[in-house]
């Protein structure tokens, strides 16, 4: 695993309880970490992601952690988000979208979210191009409070948090990051 398959859970991931929600969707999911974490939080979930080689390694870590999920390859700027579908929606470090992916990307999410369901979304700031540390280079891909605000404005309620956080996630992630986490919901 170029991201190391035993990872620290993120904080917006680490912070809520699932003891209210029964089902939920990792968007970009790649090897699928997030999506085995829910899984073994007692969670019915379904991981998309573009790369079969990634849901292969998917596959294989759901099956040693004990936990079944559902896995879709598909592009996650085409997938249909059905409605008011899924109790949480997560999106952790998936900033290869361009703006305008984005866009639908975010709505679709919103949309497939139950009314009261919550959605996690964790990225970087521009401020990790400093750090050099892993994440997209370009700076239209990193995550701003402002484009977090607006992007979700159609949510009943959010929280964004910006810190600088030690990661240590395998070859993919190591060292100072810059870090906004969005915790909301519909």
């Amino acid at each position: 695993f170029f991201f190391s398959s035993r990872r620290r859970h993120t904080r917006c991931l680490s912070d809520w309880s699932s003891d209210v929600c029964s089902s939920a969707l990792a968007v970009a999911d790649r090897e699928a970490r997030n999506g085995v974490w829910l899984a073994e939080q007692g969670l019915d979930v379904t991981s998309i992601d573009f790369s079969s080689h990634a849901q292969d390694k998917a596959r294989a870590l759901a099956k040693k952690r004990g936990v079944s999920i559902t896995l879709e390859c598909v592009d996650v700027h085409a997938w249909p988000y059905p409605e008011n579908t899924f109790d949480v929606v997560v999106e952790i470090f998936t900033q290869f979208s361009t703006p305008e992916e984005r866009i639908v990307k975010w709505d679709g999410m919103i949309r497939c979210l139950k009314p009261g369901g919550l959605l996690l979304l964790e990225g970087y700031t521009p401020k990790q191009l400093e750090f050099k540390t892993g994440g997209p280079k370009e700076v239209e891909r990193l995550y701003t409070h402002d484009m977090l605000k607006n992007g979700f404005a159609k949510l009943a309620r959010f929280d964004i948090k910006q810190y600088e956080t030690h990661m240590s996630e395998g070859a993919g992630h190591a060292g100072m990051a810059a870090v906004i986490d969005l915790v909301a919901w519909k």
